[in-house]
């Protein structure tokens, strides 16, 4: 069976109420987050709404990360048009189901333009390409070295600051790509374009899924660790970059494992994009249940994942968690050994351990990392301290786009760019600290 083809009987169980066996094609992992109850509520909501299936069009495949691709079915209802995006394995067979069908990982309504082929990534109107080069690079060493890219600005005089970004949670490219968009794409060329050297990388768990898979001890120091001192070693011995001024960007989970990073080799300062410091689990069950109170034909399943993430979080604190929890008791399936590795870190406290600057950039309107949750700890571990800029953009989302009204994941499908401002203000503060010039 092809992806185009599990996609289109995914939809024609759901116009035939065959709920479960939608459920049932879900991985065992996932099946509890996708109950037949929640899923029927969901159908027969945007039913409710647009009226019974009338047509289907062409199905279209995108990749959707390391072993997945993500299938877009344009649906015509009796009153009006959507796009069903549902995400698939990859591989047939081995990762899939028995008889060589892929599991089912996620179903989501979208717009209608959502099924359009997506148009090439074009530079922000912040970026010059013709003010630096770019060449390929490759972070690490052995099996598990990833493929990276270094921007190094034209026609500087001397040397010039560089700055290491880490990307957030998931299996991440170098650029964060996300839909049509390339978040750190857009902040790496428009630093470079203001004479700034970035070094960006592939994920090891983008780069080498089945590697990293094979490892029931994987941690998230193993995730993010190794490669971010490796590529700050390169940095830092690059000819066009100043040794003393080698920074670390981190965005979302990137931004929380940064101070641990800086605990391991010496980084001038630190910028903190929407950096989670609520603990994960915590924040994990905070953002199911803001999806669950939106309101959207969804919800219903939002509400149904919130309670096994809920109970998931749970094992996650429980005293009693050890190597040997089952990973279907934890959430998304993932080992014990990754819960224990971070559940006792504290990323605001180890940031103010180290003593190095440190700029804090928030938006707004972020539901995944907040102001309230995330934000106000790392104000209050840092307090007083004047090594430490915080610039929040109240427009902003978690990927820094500009908006209006509370945040969605649909905001992130169409086409568009990180904030200028948070470009511009990030280029400022790596420009000046540490070059005796007053940062604040």
């Amino acid at each position: 069976m092809t992806h185009e083809t599990a996609a289109l009987a995914v939809i024609e169980m759901a116009e035939q109420g065959r709920f479960a066996e939608i459920s049932d094609r879900f991985p065992p992992s996932l099946r509890p987050m996708v109950p037949p109850n929640a899923l029927r509520a969901a159908w027969d909501a945007e039913i409710a709404k647009h009226g019974p299936v009338s047509g289907l069009g062409t199905p279209a495949t995108e990749p959707a990360g390391p072993g997945m691709v993500l299938v877009k079915v344009p649906v015509t209802f009796e009153r009006g048009t959507m796009t069903v995006a549902v995400a698939l394995t990859g591989e047939q067979g081995e990762q899939g189901q028995e008889g060589g069908e892929s599991w089912v990982t996620g179903i989501q309504l979208l717009p209608a333009s959502a099924a359009e082929p997506a148009a090439p990534w074009a530079p922000p109107p912040y970026a010059d390409p013709g003010s630096f080069t770019e060449q390929d690079i490759t972070v690490g060493d052995g099996p598990l070295a990833v493929p990276g890219t270094l921007s190094v600005p034209r026609g500087h005089d001397g040397t010039v600051p560089g700055v290491v970004l880490l990307a957030g949670s998931g299996p991440n490219d170098q650029d964060e790509t996300i839909g049509r968009n390339k978040p750190f794409k857009d902040l790496a060329w428009g630093l470079a374009t203001a004479g700034i050297a970035v070094l960006r990388f592939d994920k090891v768990t983008r780069a080498h899924p089945d590697l990293v898979g094979e490892n029931l001890r994987f941690t998230l120091t193993d995730e993010y660790v190794p490669h971010a001192v490796a590529a700050l070693d390169m940095l830092r011995g690059h000819p066009a970059v100043d040794p003393a001024r080698v920074f670390l960007a981190g965005h979302s989970q990137g931004g929380t494992v940064a101070p641990r990073v800086a605990a391991r080799t010496p980084v001038t300062g630190l910028v903190i994009l929407a950096g989670g410091a609520q603990p994960l689990q915590q924040a994990m069950v905070r953002q199911f249940r803001y999806l669950a109170s939106l309101g959207d034909p969804q919800a219903a399943a939002q509400s149904a994942a919130l309670e096994v993430v809920t109970r998931q979080a749970a094992a996650v604190e429980d005293p009693g968690l050890s190597e040997s929890t089952p990973p279907q008791d934890l959430p998304f399936g993932v080992p014990a050994p990754y819960w224990l590795d971070q559940r006792g870190y504290d990323a605001p406290h180890a940031a103010a351990a180290l003593g190095t600057p440190v700029l804090i950039v928030q938006g707004g309107r972020d539901y995944q990392v907040t102001v309230a949750d995330d934000l106000s700890r790392w104000q209050k571990a840092l307090d007083g301290r004047p090594d430490v800029t915080i610039q929040v953009y109240p427009a902003d989302n978690h990927l820094f786009f500009p908006g209006e009204g509370p945040s969605t994941p649909a905001e992130y499908e169409p086409a568009q760019h990180m904030d200028p401002a948070v470009v511009a203000g990030i280029a400022g503060w790596l420009t000046t600290t540490g070059s005796g010039t007053d940062a604040s």
